[in-house]
């Protein structure tokens, strides 16, 4: 980063240059205010030049989409919604977004001006803000968040949503943690006084109307309330606690950058050519917009297979009413023959056929007490254990509705899902089990089969059925056979580290490196914590082992059923 101090904006009306301190810049509280058309939003591009310059990063969130032009010179993530973008995100990139800009010093454009969504842009604008403020916590290192229509957040009126409380906050209790804020506004007096007023930097360009106006008067007094209506296009008054003298009037420089904010004229509009950001970065963020499609996938194939699982307990619970009538028969028979009434009870002949049915074939004229009472606890432990399996069945699949929703509102993705994938294989297991008790009632339940131990997490690597999801991976990877191996044989013996720590160790380039690990990633083979290192997923490994020896033990249980 530049050790530069102090940033020239302009000059003043005796044409003295007029400069300001980085720091105070960066960690203060600012206003920028003026009519359309007066230089306000030049002045706001003005500072992000000038600290772009000296290379320091900034986030701008651009509610007009004015700011683009900045990367006519400046390489910054523009992020938002419409396709111009170098990013189309959403809310759960809030956190990323933070990351990219305090701890990889990516300057962002957070041009919310495309969303038709008005509850989506505060959303990403409150996380973003959230993340950058708890970030700052422990970073504690000087960085300016440029906010404007800042009106629109924190409004005068009341009516204040949670967006515009995380920004009040950010104005009070940021300069400590390092956290700078700038908000523009072409109307003052729509905006919350206190943010006003805990400003220790102001800007003023023109105004005219008598409200606006008024507030210049409280605050710079009533010469400048006369003095503000006359201003030129960049002329304004600036107030500061770093400076000698408690006003200034200030002529702003020209931006050096495309004005994509000028008001469309007839003169031919020509955009000139733009800089871009790596691919290597849109391609991070754009996992996370692709995870999300496979989240919303996976909540549809749960519900499915919830309404699957609803259906197969339907189903268990008409058998397990049968059971029930069996039973009944079944004591009916016996209270009969043991009380030798010789009487009939309605609806017996029916029964009594069912009953029969869990014989032996042996004449019921035949049976004596003991025998039919035994039959009758057998019915009644069946019928017992129909009920345990039925109730413990009915638990799991009310679990499954509650994690499903957990997945809708917290968005969780990996581990929840995974979690899913267990649970709909207990689930089909517990099923099966209970199908087979019901048909064979005499027989025990094979014991699940545990997953072997693996000391060497690569060799965990090579078994079924991980391999072959490396070997799709490295199908779909722009990194060869060999390549992939190597990467993960370097994270098996030294994970988890980042793709430029792996380079070195694996002979080709990061383009490469990570396109393989973005693959294994998608198949569950390697993970990434929240500083972007990579390491080997053992714990998912195991998991896809153990569901797929399960798998072939239920397949032979099968077989074996239908070939005894």
């Amino acid at each position: 980063m530049s050790e530069t101090r102090q940033i020239t904006i302009g000059e003043t009306v005796d044409g003295s240059t007029v400069t300001v301190p980085v720091v105070e810049l960066l960690t203060g509280r600012g206003f920028v205010t003026g009519k359309s058309g007066s230089g306000k939003s030049n002045t706001a591009s003005v500072v992000a030049e000038e600290l772009l310059e000296a290379g320091y990063p900034l986030l701008v969130v651009d509610t007009d989409g004015e700011y683009y032009g900045l990367k006519e010179e400046y390489e910054l993530l523009h992020a938002g919604a419409d396709e111009e973008c170098d990013i189309q995100i959403a809310p759960e990139h809030a956190e990323r977004m933070a990351h990219l800009a305090l701890e990889e010093n990516v300057p962002i454009i957070l041009d919310v001006s495309g969303y038709l969504d008005e509850d989506v842009a505060n959303e990403l604008i409150l996380e973003t803000t959230k993340h950058l403020f708890a970030k700052e916590k422990k970073l504690k290192k000087p960085f300016l968040l440029v906010v404007e229509e800042v009106h629109e957040y924190i409004p005068e009126g009341g009516g204040m949503d949670e967006t515009g409380k995380m920004l009040i906050k950010v104005g009070k209790r940021g300069r400590k943690h390092g956290l700078g804020i700038m908000g523009i506004s072409q109307r003052p007096a729509d905006v919350k006084k206190d943010f006003i007023t805990q400003a220790n930097w102001l800007v003023w360009h023109r105004l005219t109307w008598e409200n606006d106006t008024k507030v210049v008067g409280r605050i710079l007094g009533s010469e400048y309330e006369n003095r503000i209506t006359d201003l030129d296009a960049g002329q304004a008054f600036m107030m500061s606690d770093w400076a000698e003298a408690d006003i200034r009037t200030i002529q702003f420089r020209r931006k050096r950058t495309f004005d994509a904010g000028a008001t469309p004229g007839l003169d031919d509009f020509e955009r000139p050519e733009l800089k871009s950001v790596s691919d290597a970065l849109v391609e991070d963020l754009s996992d996370i917009t692709e995870e999300k499609a496979e989240r919303e996938n996976r909540i549809i194939e749960l519900e499915n297979e919830l309404e699957k699982k609803e259906q197969k307990i339907s189903t268990l619970e008409d058998e397990l009413e049968r059971a029930r009538d069996i039973s009944s028969a079944a004591e009916q028979m016996a209270d009969a023959i043991a009380g030798n009434t010789g009487i009939e009870t309605p609806g017996e002949q029916t029964t009594l056929d069912d009953a029969a049915a869990v014989d032996d074939d042996k004449p019921d004229e035949e049976k004596t007490n003991a025998e039919i009472e035994a039959e009758r606890n057998e019915l009644r432990k069946r019928v017992r254990e129909l009920e345990g399996e039925l109730e413990r069945l009915e638990s799991r699949n009310e679990t499954l509705r509650e994690e499903n929703a957990e997945l809708h509102e917290d968005g969780e993705e990996a581990d929840i899902v995974q979690d899913q994938r267990d649970r709909i294989a207990f689930l089909e297991m517990a099923l099966e089990q209970l199908q087979r008790r019901f048909s064979e009632p005499s027989s025990s339940s094979d014991s699940t089969a545990g997953s072997d131990e693996f000391d060497d997490v690569v060799e965990l690597v090579h078994a079924d059925p991980v391999e072959g999801r490396v070997e799709d991976a490295i199908h779909e990877a722009e990194c060869n056979e060999t390549y992939t191996w190597d990467t993960i044989a370097v994270l098996g013996e030294k994970a988890p580290m980042t793709v430029a720590q792996v380079e070195p160790l694996v002979d080709t380039d990061g383009q490469r490196i990570q396109s393989a690990l973005t693959e294994l990633r998608k198949r569950d083979v390697v993970r990434r914590d929240e500083k972007g290192r990579y390491e080997l997923d053992r714990g998912s490994m195991e998991r896809l082992v153990a569901d797929h020896r399960e798998r072939e033990r239920m397949a032979a249980v099968k077989e074996k059923t239908r070939n005894p």
